[in-house]
């Protein structure tokens, strides 16, 4: 089995350290490079396309912010990113959801749910439920300031499958309330990431509420 690969983005060796020995003594994870500035973190990326990368906000630089952004606008990357922050609604958070990350987690984080969010983010789906995320994205577009982007041509079922995975729901959970086959929910999915340019359900999530989605 191929094991998931993961780099760590932190200014600080001793933190960096401590994930590096937690990921390479987790079967099915290996930790392959890492960097202490931001600008590190983009180059590493591209040299080992990482699965995941663990980003910190605030790194000398380039900040974590503007690595994720030049890490997720790559076309030939599929590398996902997870923010770490000291705080769960570090205001940096907002825009790293916006830079392409896949959801966030605080530094002091258990080990058994940093491995967790690993490997849901590397499947695809949306790092909401373990965390604060979707409280985070709701507060971000809920800023009086916010302008509604319209969404593109979406169709009303798939507006609906939408809405659903905005509130959070699994493919499960979304089949069974639109009395649906997991294969349709996941073609709806699957046609909604690609017209609406998103990397995974998370970026489904901000493209809903920017669209004015609740």
């Amino acid at each position: 089995m191929n094991k998931l690969r993961v780099a760590l983005a932190d200014d600080q060796a001793l933190l960096r350290a401590s994930f590096r020995l937690l990921i390479d003594n987790t079967t099915g994870l290996s930790c392959v490079g890492e960097a202490g500035t931001g600008a590190e973190a983009v180059a590493l990326a591209r040299r080992v396309e990482p699965d995941i990368v663990l980003m910190d906000v605030r790194m000398p630089e380039m900040n974590g912010i503007e690595a994720t952004r030049e890490i997720c606008r790559s076309g030939r990357l599929r590398t996902r990113v997870i923010v770490l922050t000291t705080f769960d609604l570090d205001e940096y958070v907002f825009g790293a959801l916006r830079a392409g990350a896949s959801g966030f987690l605080l530094k002091e984080v258990l080990p058994e749910e940093l491995i967790r969010a690993i490997r849901v983010v590397a499947s695809g789906e949306a790092l909401l439920a373990p965390g604060a995320t979707r409280r985070l994205i709701s507060a971000y577009v809920g800023q009086p300031e916010r302008r509604v982007t319209p969404l593109p041509e979406v169709t009303a079922r798939e507006r609906e499958v939408l809405e659903l995975v905005a509130r959070g729901r699994s493919n499960e959970e979304i089949a069974a309330e639109l009395h649906v086959s997991m294969g349709t929910v996941k073609t709806h999915v699957g046609r909604l990431l690609a017209k609406l340019d998103a990397r995974d359900r998370t970026q489904l999530v901000v493209a809903a509420y920017e669209g004015g989605l609740r």
